[in-house]
């Protein structure tokens, strides 16, 4: 009996393990990669796998029954990719840099002050980051926008120029295949022959009437 009792709570404890994990992960900055695997900047490639791998293992949705894992666990799993992609993790080490230099500026701060490795210094940091990243990230996007507008219209000019490249062929396939007969009519002009009497180009021809007497 008090077997199955330990076994429940040692349970229990787990499962309150996994919840606020998940919690804890939901609740940082999910574009901060380092927030969300609870790493500092500069790990190695070894540390980052490994906490991964724990985390995933604890809040992995088949092993919990908490309804936000599988939210959890993407975005732990992002948070890999970004790490482990070397040009991701420059990106956000370089943010992370201007963030700390944009508090340092702020408070009119050196590297070798000791107000920089305070904890308040730590938590102003971190906010900073959050902002720089998001800022980063709207330019991004209206990047983006004016190059897909920049796209569009590049797009749109050259259906013009093929449309217009269509209409020229039609015009030149037409007048090439009505050049025999505008040889023909030519020929015909010139030898001082009149046009001929039907519109269907039948070559019928008036019998000449001879003179009386």
């Amino acid at each position: 009996m008090a077997d199955n009792i330990d076994n429940e709570l040692m349970e229990a404890g787990k499962e309150l393990d996994k919840d606020a994990e998940i919690d804890r992960i939901r609740s940082v900055f999910s574009l901060n990669a380092y927030a969300v695997l609870d790493l500092q900047p500069g790990v190695p490639e070894s540390d980052i796998k490994k906490a991964y791998r724990a985390k995933s293992l604890l809040i992995h949705p088949d092993k919990t029954k908490n309804e936000l894992a599988p939210d959890a666990f993407d975005r732990l799993k992002k948070a890999q990719t970004v790490l482990l992609d070397e040009k991701l993790r420059a990106e956000l080490d370089e943010y992370i840099a201007d963030a700390r230099m944009l508090v340092m500026r702020d408070k009119k701060l050196t590297a070798d002050d000791e107000e920089t490795r305070g904890d308040e210094f730590k938590k102003e940091w971190m906010e900073k980051v959050i902002w720089v990243i998001r800022d980063n990230e709207l330019r991004k996007q209206r990047q983006m926008k004016a190059q897909m507008r920049e796209e569009g219209r590049a797009q749109r000019k050259e259906d013009e120029e093929a449309k217009e490249r269509k209409r020229k062929r039609e015009h030149e396939d037409a007048w090439e295949k009505t050049r025999d007969v505008r040889i023909n009519s030519w020929r015909d002009f010139q030898q001082g022959k009149k046009p001929e009497a039907n519109g269907e180009g039948a070559k019928k021809k008036k019998k000449k009437v001879k003179a009386l007497g």
